[in-house]
């Protein structure tokens, strides 16, 4: 077997909302994150998210952009293009087979095939000597309902197969744990919490002292599929949806029915929403428009669906998080597809939108627990990374279970990959694979 300095590897974070890359060379237990190259770059955050529009000179007649550079591409021209994004959250579906963007399907492996592909090329020569293994993160447990996690693996091959030439996975909180390992001196039994897009997950691991022959040891591990998407499906629900319809009836061979719920959660589903903008869709909702009591709250939704709003909607819902995550009080603003909405959100208020999601997830930071055989009192520390870690009801949660103390928190967004890659660059990688 080759020994550690022989190896090299790549770590991949690639998140609903985010994907991070770092490699580690050798065997000097270090590893760099690969920061992007450009006007557009944000260091070493690349979003997930695509943007493609018609071209005869790309991919089957359709060119596209990734990363921060497809938000810029759809924002010289929204209503020529369609923008993709969170697409991850249908990777364990089987109900998702493929999506149609100007007429031509496309699979999720190959939105991740070409997510990477952009990626690779904003690198800028970082990513061409490609190392030996590439360690992908994957969650615990996939967003979605029925997830299929075979389902999940196989795309994921396909979406990797011309990235590396030896591919492992890697629950996503395990590579923030050997992140947080460097950062301590003496052995701890810790528990991570990872906040995503798609997906909460937990890990619980025990660090042996520095320079131990083997550092880290996995003990259990546990998630659900919520997080900050849904957090903002439910402001999305609250604020925005009342506005297109929802609650509202129609006629239908003389009687009044409620309009079918189907069309208003794609609407607060990002990696829907974008694709709702094709002709059968747009065709039913203009006949339900006709038959509507209120048709012209069907016309808003048809004209966000037109006018390629789910990025603004998106950008609005993650600035009141933001906001509420510094305040106690923050403004919701959003004016796009002949929709305009103001509204002054409490911080308590969105706290209850999100109390039954909160208590999903604290139930399976339970069964975590259960599985390790730890009590939480045995917990030395928490760490706890991902954006949506730092929402003020998270935290809370995790101060009132372990107590401010042995909380710690840092590179909510770069942690897992950073971890990854560590793990990459060890002689035997068995012991983390998932």
């Amino acid at each position: 077997m080759a020994g550690a300095a022989d190896i090299s590897a790549l770590g991949l974070d690639f998140g609903t909302t985010n994907t991070v890359v770092a490699r580690a060379d050798g065997g000097d237990g270090e590893a760099r994150l690969i920061e992007f190259a450009g006007d557009e770059a944000t260091g070493a955050v690349f979003r997930s998210a695509l943007c493609f529009w018609e071209d005869e000179r790309g991919w089957n007649g359709v060119a596209h952009e990734a990363g921060p550079w497809a938000i810029a591409e759809y924002l010289d021209a929204p209503l020529d293009s369609r923008f993709v994004q969170s697409f991850k959250t249908v990777a364990a579906s089987p109900l998702f087979e493929r999506a149609m963007i100007f007429n031509k399907p496309f699979r999720f492996e190959d939105f991740g095939r070409l997510l990477l592909q952009k990626l690779v090329r904003h690198a800028g020569g970082q990513l061409d000597d490609r190392p030996r293994r590439v360690v992908v993160g994957r969650p615990v447990e996939y967003a979605g309902a029925r997830p299929d996690p075979a389902l999940a693996r196989e795309r994921y091959d396909l979406m990797l197969r011309e990235f590396g030439a030896e591919v492992h996975y890697v629950y996503e909180p395990l590579g923030a744990a050997h992140s947080f390992a460097t950062r301590l001196t003496e052995p701890a039994t810790i528990l991570v919490a990872d906040f995503g897009g798609g997906t909460t997950d937990f890990s619980l691991v025990r660090v042996a002292e520095p320079g131990a022959a083997r550092r880290c040891v996995p003990l259990a591990s546990g998630g659900v599929g919520i997080a900050g998407d849904r957090f903002d499906q439910r402001i999305v629900t609250q604020l925005v949806l009342p506005m297109l319809g929802k609650g509202g009836r129609y006629r239908s061979f003389g009687k009044v029915l409620e309009i079918p719920g189907g069309y208003f959660t794609d609407v607060a589903d990002w990696s829907r929403l974008a694709l709702m903008r094709n002709r059968k869709t747009l065709e039913e909702l203009r006949k339900l428009q006709r038959d509507a009591l209120d048709p012209a709250a069907i016309g808003r939704m048809i004209a966000l669906i037109e006018h390629e709003q789910g990025f603004p909607l998106y950008d609005a819902v993650g600035k009141l998080k933001r906001a509420l995550s510094g305040a106690d009080h923050a403004p919701f603003t959003f004016d796009g597809g002949g929709v305009r909405i103001e509204a002054e959100v409490a911080r308590a208020d969105f706290e209850r939108w999100i109390a039954d999601d909160l208590a999903r997830i604290e139930t399976a930071l339970d069964t975590a627990l259960a599985r390790a055989g730890v009590a939480a009192e045995a917990i030395d520390r928490v760490f706890l990374t991902g954006g949506s870690s730092l929402i003020p009801a998270i935290r809370a949660l995790f101060f009132r279970r372990f107590g401010e103390d042995r909380i710690a928190t840092g590179g909510e967004l770069t942690s897992i990959a950073h971890g990854l890659a560590l793990i990459g660059a060890e002689p035997d990688i068995t012991p983390w694979e998932a």
